[in-house]
């Protein structure tokens, strides 16, 4: 019996070259689930087709839909170095507003967003640069992600001159080009978001708007009148409840006698999935936003995720709920520990590569609070500029032309 030839150095190495090359090229596929992390992990190898889908139904609670997202998720190394980016830098801005906040340099309402960086990493990774965007008042995320930077929050958060709406806004009045806040009344912003979709609709532009709001405004009458204007308008609106659980201090299943967010709509279609899973959020706003470009009307989102903050910095948090209830989801369901966990366990990243962009992010976070707290304050002389009103009428009969905004300074 003939003996086996051992292989050549030089052969080994490049073999060892190929894999590593290869692995650095592998996609992830995810099987997304409505309610969990997601229990396997598959890794398509780049030399053979892709798996073939398997249904939804079974993992994405469905409403008037006959068919759902996509059932694998498939996530390139660049994708998942993107979004753990993203997350871990809101993560990471957000924990420097509760400590500045904590040291009064940061002052009146703040909300923070830590728990929840999948629902925004995952929206903006489904929607085009040209979509819209509206959201309610936990909004730091959303302003980071519509391109704002890190700097300019921050000096808005503490009032200062760099800030986004130049230290005027705080925390709730954020805004960016195809971002409209940031607003301060619960549920105000739903109505809003359908009228951009509106605008949308009549430019003929193929965009959307993304409305969210949170499970303690799914309770309000104007969202329920403004599901009837979107559907019968057929609106290119998606209507996303991110469902932290808790509106204020009270529960869900305190506040609202049915906690099917997603089915609210009731004639509108509407979908239930992990907020808690960058992927599984990313390919349910994509199916949701291939309805609406495709002129079949506004859908609805349930995003199940959950705030470790309280609602907001006056509020401790852990008197409606236990410190071991918020101590659970981050040891089981956090959603940057997957998202790490997914690329760690597939060979998509090394821990050191990540170990090095934590660091990367937590200096530049340090950097901008230095920043924000050495930057003036916008001077007393600014205090009534970007304040516009409309010219009265001249007359009650007959048709004027729309006035000009003018500036009251």
């Amino acid at each position: 019996m003939a003996r086996r030839q051992p292989c050549p150095a030089g052969f080994v190495c490049a073999v060892k070259n190929i894999y590593i090359y290869l692995n650095k090229k592998k996609t992830l596929v995810l099987t997304c689930s409505a309610q969990r992390p997601p229990s396997s992990v598959e890794v398509e190898d780049p030399s053979f087709g892709p798996p073939s889908p398997r249904s939804l139904k079974d993992k994405c609670e469905l409403h008037l839909l006959e068919e759902g997202p996509s059932a694998k998720a498939e996530l390139t190394r660049e994708q998942g170095l993107r979004y753990y980016r993203t997350m871990q830098t809101v993560r990471r801005m957000e924990l420097k507003a509760d400590q500045l906040y904590k040291q009064k340099i940061i002052r009146g309402f703040c909300h923070l967003y830590d728990g929840q960086e999948a629902c925004a990493a995952g929206v903006e990774a489904a929607i085009n640069p040209t979509d819209h965007l509206i959201t309610a008042y936990r909004a730091h995320a959303y302003t980071y992600t519509r391109g704002v930077s890190v700097k300019q929050v921050l000096c808005e958060l503490t009032g200062r001159r760099g800030g986004v709406s130049k230290g005027k806004g705080g925390s709730m009045h954020m805004y960016a080009p195809r971002f409209y806040g940031g607003n301060g009344i619960v549920g105000a912003q739903v109505p809003l978001g359908a009228g951009i979709a509106l605008a949308c609709q009549y430019q003929g532009n193929n965009q959307l708007c993304v409305t969210l709001y949170g499970d303690g405004a799914a309770n309000q009458g104007q969202l329920f009148e403004t599901f009837n204007m979107a559907a019968l308008w057929k609106l290119p609106c998606i209507f996303i409840c991110e469902n932290n659980q808790y509106g204020m201090g009270t529960s869900a299943e305190r506040a609202s006698a049915s906690t099917d967010y997603y089915k609210r709509g009731d004639y509108i279609p509407g979908i239930r999935v992990d907020g808690m899973d960058v992927l599984c959020v990313r390919e349910a706003v994509k199916f949701a936003a291939d309805l609406c470009r495709a002129g079949k009307g506004p859908i609805v989102l349930e995003l199940q995720t959950y705030r470790y903050h309280g609602h907001s910095m006056s509020d401790p948090g852990v008197s409606y709920r236990s410190r071991e209830e918020i101590q659970e989801v981050r040891g089981k369901n956090d959603p940057i520990a997957l998202l790490k966990e997914q690329m760690l366990s597939n060979n998509m990243a090394s821990a050191e590569e990540l170990k090095e962009m934590d660091v990367a992010i937590r200096k530049e976070v340090e950097e901008a609070a230095q920043f924000a707290t050495a930057d003036p304050e916008p001077p007393l002389d600014d205090m009534c500029n970007h304040i516009f009103k409309n010219d009265p009428p001249l007359e009650v009969r007959g048709t004027n032309p729309w006035s000009v905004l003018k500036s009251v300074s």
